[in-house]
Formats: C-alpha cells, sequence, structure tokens
C-alpha cells in the first residue's frame, strides 16, 4: 500500500505540468493526432523511466544507504526550484513544433523526453532500493496513469481557460510533494541520522 500511495503521489506530481502541454496537443490536433499523442507519451516516460531503473540499478551497489540518501538532494532542489522559478508553456510554440513535424510520434515523444528531462532527478532516487516486487507495482500505476492523464487533457482540451487552473494549482502542488519526497529519502535512508550523529 506505502508503495502504491507514494508511485501516485511521485506521478501525480512528475505529470501535473505535462497536464497543460497534453491540453494544448489535443486542442491542436483535434481527432486525427489522438493516437500519436498517446503513443508518444508511451514512448517518452517509458524511455525516462527505463533510464532510472537502469541508473538506479547500480546505484543499488553504494555500499552506505546513508550515501543513496543524498538523491534526496535532487527533487529538494527541484522542488525549491519550482518555488521561485515561473516556467510558462508556449502554446504556439508547442503546435508548431508538432505540426511541422513529418511524424507526430517522434514528436511527441521528444516533446515528452524534453519537459520530463527534470523527471529523473525525481525517479532515479525514487527507484533505487526498491525490489522488483515494488517496481512491478509502479509500473503499473505509471501505466494507468499515463493513460487516465491522457484521457482527462483529452476532456479539458474542449473547455476553455482550463489549462490556467491547472497551471496555477500545478505550482502549489507540485513544489510540496517534491520537497516531501526529498526530505523522506534523506530520512528512510539515514542520512539525516547519519549527519546529525556525525557532528555530535
Amino acid at each position: 500500500m506505502q508503495t502504491l500511495i507514494s508511485a501516485l503521489l511521485v506521478f501525480i506530481s512528475t505529470s501535473i505540468d505535462y497536464l497543460v502541454v497534453l491540453i494544448i496537443l489535443f486542442a491542436n490536433q483535434g481527432t486525427r493526432g489522438i493516437k500519436s499523442i498517446y503513443i508518444g507519451q508511451y514512448l517518452g516516460t517509458g524511455i525516462l523511466v527505463g533510464v532510472s531503473l537502469i541508473a538506479a540499478y547500480f546505484l543499488n551497489y553504494i555500499p552506505q544507504d546513508w550515501m543513496i540518501g543524498f538523491l534526496g538532494l535532487i527533487p529538494l532542489g527541484l522542488g525549491i526550484r519550482s518555488i521561485f522559478v515561473d516556467e510558462d508553456v508556449d502554446e504556439d510554440s508547442i503546435g508548431n513544433q508538432i505540426k511541422n513535424n513529418q511524424s507526430q510520434i517522434f514528436a511527441i515523444t521528444g516533446l515528452t523526453l524534453a519537459m520530463g528531462g527534470d523527471n529523473l532527478g525525481i525517479y532515479i532516487p525514487y527507484f533505487t532500493g526498491m525490489n522488483v516486487g515494488q517496481i512491478v507495482i509502479v509500473l503499473a500505476v505509471f501505466i494507468i496513469g499515463i493513460f487516465l492523464l491522457c484521457q482527462l487533457a483529452k476532456r479539458f482540451a474542449t473547455i476553455p481557460m482550463i489549462g490556467g487552473i491547472i497551471e496555477r494549482y500545478g505550482r502549489i502542488i507540485v513544489p510540496v510533494i517534491f520537497i516531501g519526497l526529498g526530505i523522506y529519502i534523506l530520512v528512510e535512508n539515514g542520512t539525516i541520522n547519519y549527519l546529525i550523529s556525525f557532528y555530535n
């Protein structure tokens, strides 16, 4: 249950900002490009998760857990950064990028990778130390989550001004979850306790 809840929180926190982009894509593509959006989203996210799993596998060979805990500084830093850095989505540039590309699937996959590059800083420490069963649960949550995210974006694409509302609340939710995840990783791996004992 803990793995399921954490997987949901990680997926939501790393996807909520991309929801605005998906709404723009669905609004611009109409019925023709719907399949490409789904496939591109799965491919892009799959690549990011695959790279994270490989990196997390090698990090498991680090002998001390408290050393792995320092990876929690990455989501912690991203959370703090997202509070102060305002990254607006340019609707026109996204629409032009997809329309001018010969292959919509590759274009959307590339867009997913570009928008989700920071997610590696969340996924890698999150997957580190997980067993096979936990990874399967997380992957199942991500697979279902991507489908639901696309469905939600497709519905929202028909509602004017909804993207602005999501963007506004996303700026509150994302930092809180990222900072919480960073602190959790630092505590769970005993990094904070180690540093306290080191200085005492």
